[in-house]
């Protein structure tokens, strides 16, 4: 064990870090490898992200204050994270287990090896084996309806939607994170209840997208692929009825749905996530599972078709890789 931490420490002193940063990240690893703070099992990146800040923080002891300044991802099988401690930004990395934090150029891969600690295990993952099975597969797909990587997501379901149509309950859900601390009316509605990473407009928009869903389903899809190629979190409230309109959407009937169920259908998909546990842009969630393998249409379509107690002959198509395929990465909640 001792041999272990000096290599850990010899690393720290290479990279330099200042005299606060120092004994942080020395007590951090020593305390994680020495008395093994968390379970084996996997987290997610926001709990992970709420491990590091609140211990960072512990150790500084009012001596200054950590915070999260991006997305927290998966790099490299351990979480990213883009912190500010002080007035100095780093970046710094957490196991997908929560046992050890340590800065830039501290590989968990050979520290973990050098422990005997199984760094390839990762027990949030689950592949098509893991999804349980059912009668109708149900598939919860979370995005932010302008998060680059839950557009992608929702690209890459739409061939498995037109294969399997009406034989699975395939639906989109959206990240609302509530009272976010400084979001205002810029990123907010009802007073700062309702908040979205990319703006109020992305919240409006994630509203109108559930009413299309709710009341015009067969062209939910449709809808959804073309406000992706056609507006952004900046002009969508203006350019959100050109696109209804050219797709065949009822527009008033999107404006009523709006107006009179916005709070509806926001806390719904509040409760959802907090249901799932989700804090991301995109996860998805089969039959009750979290599906975190390969996000391709291919893997999607597997995985949903895994989850029948009798598939239907149409999973036997294969999308092939043509069918999209996009990295690892998401638009995580700051809370």
């Amino acid at each position: 064990m001792k041999k272990v931490i000096k290599r850990v420490l010899d690393k720290i002193n290479k990279i330099g870090l200042n005299k606060i940063l120092i004994p942080v990240v020395v007590i951090l690893v020593v305390l994680a490898i020495a008395q093994g703070l968390y379970s084996n099992r996997g987290i997610s990146s926001k709990k992970a992200g709420e491990i590091a800040i609140n211990y960072i923080n512990g150790v500084l002891a009012g001596q200054a204050t950590a915070t999260l300044t991006g997305d927290i991802v998966k790099e490299s099988g351990v979480y990213k994270l883009q912190l500010k401690i002080g007035d100095q930004e780093m970046t710094s990395y957490i196991s997908l287990d929560g046992k050890v934090i340590f800065p830039s150029g501290v590989a968990i891969v050979e520290e973990q090896a050098n422990t005997n600690t199984d760094t390839n295990t990762d027990t949030n993952t689950n592949t098509t084996g893991d999804i349980p099975k059912t009668d109708k597969t149900v598939a919860n797909l979370f995005v932010m309806s302008f998060c680059p990587y839950g557009n992608q997501a929702e690209e890459l379901m739409m061939p498995v939607v037109n294969l399997l149509k009406d034989k699975v309950d395939i639906k989109l859900h959206y990240v609302i994170y509530e009272n976010y601390q400084g979001g205002g009316a810029d990123y907010c509605m009802s007073g700062g209840k309702y908040c979205s990473m990319h703006g109020i407009q992305e919240v409006n928009q994630d509203v109108r997208e559930l009413c299309v869903q709710k009341y015009q389903k067969d062209k939910f899809w449709g809808f959804v692929k073309q406000i992706n190629a056609s507006c952004t979190a900046q002009n969508v409230d203006a350019c959100w009825e050109g696109v209804a309109s050219a797709t065949g959407v009822n527009v008033n009937e999107i404006k009523t749905c709006q107006k009179k169920e916005a709070t509806a259908l926001l806390q719904s998909e509040v409760d959802l996530a907090k249901k799932y546990s989700v804090s991301g842009s995109p996860q998805l969630i089969i039959n009750d599972t979290e599906y975190t393998d390969a996000r391709t249409s291919e893997g999607y379509k597997t995985a949903i078709c895994s989850g029948f107690n009798t598939a239907p002959t149409e999973c036997s198509t294969a999308l092939g890789t043509d069918s999209g395929t996009t990295p690892a990465g998401g638009c995580e909640t700051p809370q």
